[in-house]
């Protein structure tokens, strides 16, 4: 079947009132921007509470369907047939025909879902049921009607053009990119941070990013995993801004002036400040990590708390009552995760203590802080002063 015309089914969107059309023009931009690197001319329009992606000339179908399965606030991506009403007969010819077309072989059960948006279309839902599954039985002998789980369910929707569909491909849901503001993702070469700013920008927040490289602790290799992750996210997000800044010499010093058993948390806490500097440079509303409760010794309730105090805007943490198997499976899903267990130690992971505290005192961290005091604040400023930052297309 040479389909012409794909209709976005969405579901949050569809309550959001007057706001609504706010909503489905980002949806509209969205789709608009994952299509561009698709071969084919693509035209997105939005009419009657639907929004369709019309066809011009040849384009690849496959690769047309997998760039709508990355943009969110997408739920249905469904390849219609678009007709003039020319009558309930030759309706009845499109539809034997479009079942001819698609389905090779004939012996499924089926059910006709009509749908009378335009309410002077002279037949009612139910006369449309009744009749076009009538018809199809006569023309397909081989088929029969299950209305609780038919195999096909062939959907009729009479609008200003009728709309016949019978197949919906599943998009990510969530909201479009960009109707919820913007956030920081602290982004490592685990497997967390990805999911953790996937399922953010889900909820509608366009996604920067950070990153805390240590050469020549970490190399080039592992930033290079980092970039190649940022790029994945970029599927579902569009285009991220990767700050990579070089945390060598803040944690040397930590590492020479501090308790061993007290370098992540302090660590920690001097990557959510560069962070949240970054943040607030980038118009940024808050902070996304990828710790879930109890995971390592620095995301006990504790050390959390103590991560927090430094920060001064939202830290979200969508992962925080997952388990390990949880994050891997949408880590699977979205494609981040054979280049996240690739085996390139990042900054966290080398100069982790033999023995850290799990329930760290916060007055024993800023004492520990208080060592620092020399020669930090000019770390830090350095660590801002020669920030690199990568634009990331998704890829």
């Amino acid at each position: 079947m040479d389909y012409k015309s794909f209709l976005i089914k969405y579901a949050e969107i569809a309550i959001k009132g007057k706001n609504r059309y706010l909503f489905e023009e980002a949806l509209a931009a969205q789709i608009r921007r994952a299509l561009k690197p698709v071969e084919g001319n693509f035209t997105v329009r939005r009419e009657q509470g639907r929004i369709y992606v019309d066809t011009e000339g040849s384009y690849d179908y496959d690769d047309t369907v997998e760039a709508l399965r990355h943009v969110f606030g997408i739920v249905g991506i469904c390849p219609v047939v678009l007709l003039a009403d020319e009558g309930f007969d030759r309706l009845k010819d499109e539809v034997l025909s479009y079942i001819d077309q698609v389905y090779e072989e004939k012996r499924f059960t089926f059910k006709v879902n009509a749908r009378r948006a335009r309410k002077n279309y002279p037949l009612e839902s139910m006369e449309i049921n009744a009749r076009m599954g009538e018809a199809v039985l006569e023309a397909f002998p081989e088929t029969r009607v299950d209305v609780h789980h038919p195999d096909v369910l062939l959907c009729i929707e009479i609008r200003e053009q009728i709309n016949l569909y019978s197949t919906v491909i599943p998009g990510p849901g969530g909201m479009p990119v960009g109707t919820n503001g913007k956030a920081m993702l602290l982004l490592s070469g685990g497997i967390d941070s990805p999911v953790a700013g996937y399922m953010i920008a889900k909820r509608g927040v366009s996604i920067d990013a950070v990153y805390f490289h240590a050469p020549p602790y970490t190399s080039d290799r592992a930033k290079q995993k980092v970039v190649d992750l940022a790029r994945i996210i970029a599927r579902y997000t569009g285009p991220i801004r990767l700050h990579v800044v070089n945390f060598t010499a803040i944690q040397l010093y930590i590492y020479e002036q501090c308790p061993h058993e007290d370098l992540t948390i302090v660590m920690r806490r001097y990557m959510m400040r560069l962070a949240e500097h970054f943040a607030n440079e980038c118009g940024s509303l808050g902070l996304i990590t990828g710790e879930s409760i109890g995971q390592v010794a620095s995301q006990t309730m504790q050390s959390l708390a103590a991560t927090n105090e430094v920060c001064t805007m939202p830290v979200y943490r969508p992962l925080i009552g997952f388990d390990k198997q949880e994050i891997v499976e949408v880590s699977e899903r979205i494609g981040a995760y054979e280049t996240s267990i690739l085996p390139y130690e990042d900054c966290c992971t080398i100069f982790v203590a033999k023995h850290p505290v799990t329930k760290p005192n916060l007055n024993i961290i800023r004492r520990d802080e208080t060592l620092l005091t020399e020669k930090i604040d000019a770390l830090v400023q350095e660590a801002v002063d020669t920030v690199e930052v990568i634009r990331v297309e998704a890829g």
